[in-house]
């Protein structure tokens, strides 16, 4: 969940950091990638998806300086707790922390708390424990600020239930409507048919669809109800298969390329598509909420924005990469949402085992990934509503909240399988108060709470290159013109229509 402080597990070096982190960043919205390039033109998504890049690897900076002034704060606490302890226990005298401090306790308490670390002591901003974005929102926020911060990560899980309850559905939908006789599966022109075509006799496409995500619903909403977590075997799987389906992807669309089979012809601009391309970038580009869990084990943490710079470096050219394979292989109009359905024909893959392996991709990863994200989702909820000292009634702890938590994003997939818009509103709303808002705010309340317990002349060691207040500002400001970009440009099309 987003709030409390667990323990950082067993350390891995920083590299082994540096895959962890480029596995959790390039997920599903990768998969929706390929078509908003194409809605909006290929310059255009160039140039927005290296700035949002860029604004996502500050925003990722300004969360580990948080981690570190938490830290800080935390053992700022436990050194006030053992003086308190030591004054009790020794009425005069000297006591041993004055052997240890080269101070007293008189002069400590009007001075830094660096300056009271003993010669060869670790650096209080040292990350040892691993604070996630909850339990740091508690401890710089006001409580207004904490209930904003739940409410934003509420929304988001939510939008990412939404979207995984349709993506399956939709990738079943397409392989077994294939199968039984309907051609839409690797059709050229497939995105273009009506859910209204028939499927299995007189089912059509979007009953099919509902079928599925019944099925879904049925087999994995019950998770819900309990506590699962994703083991690091499930993790490495799911992984495996991923990377083995990105690989295939990118090189059949460069073999088709190279063959002078590419049917491709982007715009270079196409205004109307930005709205979609900004949702799906800040989507894909999202770790922020998952920091703690993947900084606080790494071994050696030195150099770690240097690292996480590298990443995103890598992800950026990933993402372009298969991107552009995509868009300069495949015609604009029959790019699907779900990428991988687009190599359903056998003249693009050869091979039946692969095109089938591609197409119910999603599924098996998608399905390990729904329960966490519920309880994650759930979890959240009883910690919005949690008061000090009190517990919830069996009825509202095991049946109230997981309803809530499973019924809105299955009742959204019902409505829609439109996963373009889905993950575009996701990222653009919630999305954007996890990645901008939420991690500029904290970057802020912790540098000015830090001046406050520590001294002005203390730095922090993890302090984020975008250190001046300028950032801050600028990312807030970033933050409040995308959503009314993306409110006025959801009006104007409705207003349109």
């Amino acid at each position: 969940m987003a709030g409390g402080i667990t323990d950082t597990g067993e350390l891995y070096s920083p590299y082994v950091g540096l895959i962890y982190m480029f596995n959790l960043i390039v997920g599903t919205g990768a998969l929706t990638m390929p078509k908003a390039f194409a809605t909006a033109g290929w310059l255009v998504s160039l140039i927005l998806i290296m700035f949002l890049g860029f604004m996502s690897y500050m925003t990722t900076t300004f969360v580990m300086e948080t981690m570190a002034a938490a830290n800080a704060q935390l053992r700022w606490k436990r050194m006030e707790k053992h003086k308190e302890d030591d004054d009790e226990d020794s009425s005069s005298g000297v006591s041993d922390s004055d052997v240890l401090l080269p101070d007293n306790y008189e002069r400590s308490e009007t001075r830094p708390i660096l300056s009271v670390q003993r010669r060869g002591a670790p650096n209080v901003f040292e990350i040892t424990e691993r604070v996630e974005m909850g339990q740091m929102a508690s401890m710089f926020f006001n409580k207004v600020g904490v209930n904003l911060f739940y409410f934003c990560i509420i929304i988001y899980l939510y939008g990412d239930l939404a979207i995984y309850a349709a993506a399956v559905p939709v990738s079943l939908m397409q392989v077994t409507c294939s199968v039984s006789g309907n051609h839409s599966y690797g059709d050229e022109d497939s995105s273009n048919y009506n859910d209204t075509a028939k499927c299995w006799g007189p089912i059509r496409r979007i009953d099919a669809y509902r079928i599925y995500l019944a099925a879904f619903t049925l087999l994995l909403g019950p998770f819900t109800f309990f506590n699962v977590q994703k083991t690091k075997y499930l993790q490495i799987l799911t992984s495996l298969m991923r990377w083995i389906a990105f690989v295939v992807m990118i090189i059949f669309a460069l073999i088709r390329i190279a063959k002078g089979q590419g049917e491709g012809h982007p715009p270079l601009a196409q205004l109307s598509g930005i709205r979609n391309l900004f949702g799906v970038c800040v989507y894909s580009f999202m770790c922020q909420h998952s920091l703690p869990s993947l900084i606080a084990p790494i071994s050696k943490k030195k150099h770690v924005n240097k690292l996480v710079l590298l990443d995103y470096i890598l992800i950026l050219g990933f993402y372009s990469l298969l991107s552009f394979t995509a868009i300069y292989c495949f015609r604009n109009g029959t790019l699907m949402d779900m990428y991988t359905l687009n190599f359903a024909s056998g003249q693009i893959v050869p091979y039946a085992f692969l095109r089938y392996f591609l197409g119910l991709f999603p599924v098996f990863t998608i399905s390990t990934n729904f329960p966490i994200i519920a309880v994650t989702l759930r979890n959240n909820w009883k910690t919005l509503f949690h008061r000090e000292g009190g517990t919830y009634p069996w009825v509202v702890d095991r049946i109230f909240f997981p309803v809530i938590t499973l019924i809105p994003p299955i009742v959204v997939a019902f409505c829609t399988h439109d996963l373009e818009s889905l993950v575009g509103i996701t990222g653009a709303y919630a999305g954007n108060g996890i990645q901008y808002i939420i991690p500029a705010f904290l970057a802020y309340c912790s540098r000015k709470d830090t001046q406050l317990v520590f001294g002005s002349g203390t730095i922090n060691k993890h302090l984020s290159p975008f250190r001046h207040t300028f950032w801050i500002g600028f990312v807030l400001l970033w933050g409040l013109f995308c959503f009314l970009f993306v409110t006025a440009n959801i009006i104007f099309n409705e207003t349109k229509l």
